[in-house]
């Protein structure tokens, strides 16, 4: 993917905000522009998670625009935006079946709807355990449209110290999927 290039960030109900801050942080490094939108129990999540009163995650560093999520005439409900690629961190189960179902119910969908049929890089941070069958099956079909299930596992074999280190070793793993190659400790085997 070539620097300079715009994603689309979208943030839904799941837990794992702490992810959200490392991405853009990443991003950032990268001169990428980040455009996003969050549901309203995104916002509520944000809230709980970080701390980020109601309209505060709008100062979220990085973001340079965000949509409101009913606006269907924004830049995102169409491909002639062009953005690079689409994520969804993390991605409620319900989005999920909304994007599987080919359910627009607001812009999240419906731009991950475009982002599919554009045949750009979506990739989904699916945040629910355990999962039923009809997890798996929406799971499925997304990646059968051309989705990446990228569910935030964390990873501990490069040991990290904080929480934040593993949240930017994730975020990393986010990057590599969207085509970015950002500098971050690799395992280089024992």
């Amino acid at each position: 993917m070539e620097k300079n290039t715009k994603i689309l960030l979208a943030v839904t109900g799941a837990t794992g905000m702490l992810y959200v801050p490392e991405l853009l942080s990443l991003l950032a490094e990268q001169s990428v522009e980040v455009h996003g939108i969050v549901s309203g129990s995104g916002q509520k999540v944000l809230q709980l998670e970080l701390g980020l009163e109601e309209n505060k995650y709008k100062k979220l560093a990085g973001v340079r625009r965000w949509f409101d999520i009913d606006d269907f005439t924004a830049p995102p409900a169409s491909g002639s935006s062009r953005y690079a690629a689409m994520v969804i961190l993390p991605c409620t189960a319900g989005t999920l079946g909304a994007i599987a179902g080919g359910y627009s119910g607001n812009l999240i969908h419906r731009a991950a709807d475009v982002t599919l049929k554009e045949r750009r890089p979506l990739v989904l941070a699916v945040r629910e355990t355990p999962l039923n069958r009809t997890h798996l099956r929406n799971m499925l079909a997304v990646q059968e449209a051309g989705a990446i299930i990228c569910p935030p596992m964390p990873a501990f074999y490069l040991r990290p110290k904080t929480l934040q280190d593993m949240a930017r070793q994730f975020a990393a793993r986010i990057c590599d999927q969207v085509g970015l190659d950002v500098d971050v400790p690799r395992w280089k085997g024992m």
